[in-house]
């Protein structure tokens, strides 16, 4: 198919939609700026036009005419796991949804100066804000000590009450977690912990403890993991040896989903001998044997968050807080009441 703009010699500007859709240049902006003040019709005949003559906003035009890049910069970790790729992918999103674009800058290590050198790719290319997705602690102690010109949101780590920040209650999923194996009638459950420098592996360690605490029972056996199946799949073989642990929480899905293959391997059933719940509902939880009990976290719902907490920033709101948000807990078929 041959793009009308073909004829023109040169890339199609905004003055060739606007005439193309016969409307005004200001109302072929406010269609790409997202304004409820354009008529639907008017839009769809907008939309048609920047189609058909393959229409891209200059953006280095935008950012000299307006002294705005509408663009987020975002600094991640770890984007091999489940939780902080899926907290990346939410923000992009969210970002797209409110027109910004979103430019990702991944860590490998949680030093300043990898910490400043990532800020510093980010401001030359004229950001307007920066959200932070590490939940490692040094990191985000080296995060509070950033001094920059734009606002930072911090989307891992995040703790009740703290300001420009957006997270998922971790201790509430785990206590989540831990009260549904508790109510089908276990006792002292086991669990297998994240890394503990990590915030959030510490926080869904303390809502397993004050599960326990809540019922007056003392918990289980504590084994220690560092996110990976491996990690899970040698707790499940220690756990399979002990006979008192009836139930087990695991900081996330890839340790439940080890844990899983190692008592299986042992021959105990699941959930028969044992019940197993996870943490972070990955969309291979319900297809494992048996389907996966665990915590589901909204991650569309952070990087929505995140991205209304940016603009309430940019719009000069001081310091503005968020609530943490709650999790829920898929129930399936690794759980059950204990036998007998």
């Amino acid at each position: 198919m041959v793009r009308a703009s073909e004829g023109l010699g040169r890339p199609p500007s905004m003055t060739d939609v606007a005439a193309a859709a016969g409307v005004s240049h200001q109302t072929v902006s406010r269609v790409l700026n997202g304004s409820e003040l354009v008529k639907d019709e008017t839009r769809t005949r907008v939309l048609a036009a920047i189609a058909e003559l393959g229409y891209r906003r200059n953006n280095a035009a935008r950012l000299l005419a307006t002294n705005r890049s509408h663009r987020i910069g975002m600094i991640s970790a770890h984007l091999v796991l489940h939780g902080p790729s899926m907290i990346a992918v939410a923000v992009q999103n969210a970002g797209h949804k409110a027109g910004y674009d979103v430019s990702l800058v991944a860590v490998e290590d949680f030093s300043s100066q990898s910490l400043r050198d990532a800020v510093g790719r980010l401001l030359d290319e004229a950001v307007e804000a920066i959200v932070v997705a590490v939940a490692h602690r040094d990191a985000l102690e080296q995060v509070g000590l950033l001094d920059v010109p734009v606002p930072i949101i911090v989307v891992q780590g995040v703790s009740e009450g703290q300001r420009m920040a957006v997270g998922i209650d971790q201790e509430a999923g785990a206590r989540l977690a831990v009260e549904h194996l508790l109510d089908l009638g276990h006792r002292h459950v086991a669990h297998v912990t994240g890394p503990l420098e990590w915030v959030e592996a510490a926080q869904r360690r303390a809502g397993w403890q004050r599960a326990h605490e809540d019922r007056h029972v003392l918990p289980g056996p504590e084994l220690a993991g560092d996110w990976s199946p491996r990690s899970g799949y040698e707790a499940g073989l220690r756990i399979a040896e002990d006979p008192d642990v009836t139930a087990v929480f695991a900081a996330n899905d890839g340790m439940a989903m080890g844990l899983l293959y190692a008592l299986h391997e042992k021959g105990r059933d699941v959930p028969g001998e044992i019940s197993v719940v996870g943490f972070d509902n990955v969309p291979e939880a319900p297809y494992v044997w048996p389907a996966l009990t665990t915590v589901d976290q909204e991650f569309s719902v952070v990087g929505r968050r995140a991205v209304e907490l940016t603009l309430r920033a940019l719009e000069g709101e001081p310091d503005p807080a968020t609530e943490l948000i709650r999790p829920t807990l898929a129930v399936r078929d690794s759980t059950a009441a204990p036998s007998s």
